[in-house]
């Protein structure tokens, strides 16, 4: 296990405050033109998971819009690696759990890009807890607003912009097959993005339109030092059988090969990166 001691944030999170900055292949990805002028949209995308995936898309082609909160610096950054891959990158800030923001940012990708070929609904919140008595009515339905209520809301905003071939990925987790009790909120929101995909998948399938998820394990990222106990986050990816977090650039690729028409036939799929953990 690495040395994994972490000061203490606020979340979200930034990498800027991480002693350990995750890896999200700024250093290693190489594209090979897999997503060649596609277009597309990733929430969260200014950086753990949703920064690599930026990375790799625009490495592998696409132009980019990067939808997050409020991590400016973060987004600016992964805007950069964006565009020296030379492709497009658009920033657009502002929480998901507002459903005039889920508009937005569809509205966005379209005036931009004209169509949306990929949707990486990827944004999360979670907070750790001990007891149920410590969740309050407030963030029980925020995790949910922000979790899964905005991925509905993106892609009824969105059908109009995507045609057949495009691609729908979902972020679901480890959890939705294995909830951890003290993010209960938030893995109850996991297995509620599982059950979307699958429904989602039989829906839009005469569409011409895939959806899938990807579901990490634990993954090394500005949210772990920001929503888990120092204790916790000095242990966290130990349990695994690889005995280690994963990093953001160990997970883009699932997110590159179902944005890709390499993945024409998959559809409805749960594509597990969690260091050897079994999803069921």
């Amino acid at each position: 296990m690495p040395d994994q001691s972490e000061p203490q944030q606020q979340p979200p999170g930034s990498i800027a405050a991480m002693r350990q900055k995750p890896d999200h292949g700024e250093d290693s990805y190489r594209g090979s033109g897999r997503l060649e002028g596609k277009k597309a949209v990733i929430t969260g995308g200014d950086s753990g998971i949703g920064r690599a995936v930026a990375i790799a898309y625009a490495r592998e082609g696409a132009d980019v819009l990067i939808a997050y909160l409020n991590e400016h610096d973060d987004a600016t950054e992964t805007a950069k690696l964006v565009e020296q891959a030379g492709r497009r990158a658009v920033l657009i800030a502002g929480d998901v759990a507002e459903a005039a923001h889920c508009a937005a940012v569809v509205g966005r990708a379209a005036e931009e890009f004209g169509r949306i070929d990929v949707l990486v609904n990827n944004a999360a919140y979670q907070m750790t807890h001990k007891t149920i008595e410590e969740i309050t009515d407030e963030e029980w339905q925020y995790t949910f607003d922000v979790n899964i209520t905005a991925m509905f809301r993106l892609v009824r905003a969105a059908l109009p912009h995507l045609g057949p071939g495009a691609s729908i990925i979902n972020t679901s987790s480890i959890n939705s097959d294995m909830p951890r009790p003290t993010l209960l909120p938030y893995a109850t929101t996991k297995g509620a993005i599982a059950n979307f995909t699958a429904g989602l998948a039989q829906m839009l399938g005469e569409r011409g339109i895939r959806v899938n998820s990807v579901a990490p394990g634990p993954i090394w990222t500005p949210l772990i030092p920001s929503t888990m106990p120092p204790e916790q986050v000095e242990q966290f990816g130990a349990n695994t059988p690889l005995g280690r977090p994963g990093q953001p650039a160990e997970v883009a690729p699932a997110y590159v090969l179902l944005a890709s028409d390499e993945g024409s036939y998959m559809s409805g799929a749960i594509v597990p990166v969690t260091g050897g953990k079994p999803i069921l």
